[in-house]
């Protein structure tokens, strides 16, 4: 039994340091810059609604062909 202990020991401690080092560069690579709720210079303003379709969706587009 104490051979069972040790060995879940040494895995809860090799374990915790190899989550320690996922979470250490995990931080090196995220910008932990905050983002401003202010908006772009040359924003417009909110997007407009597109015109609805006069088809149903997966239905086929019945366009007539241009004579040439």
């Amino acid at each position: 039994m104490n051979k069972h202990k040790a060995a879940l020991a040494f895995f809860a401690i090799i374990l915790g340091v190899v989550i320690t080092v996922a979470f250490v560069t995990t931080l090196e690579w995220v910008d932990l810059h905050q983002a401003s709720n202010s908006a772009v210079p040359g924003t417009t303003g909110l997007a407009k609604p597109h015109p609805h379709l006069d088809r149903a969706p997966g239905e086929p587009i019945d366009s007539p062909r241009h004579a040439q």
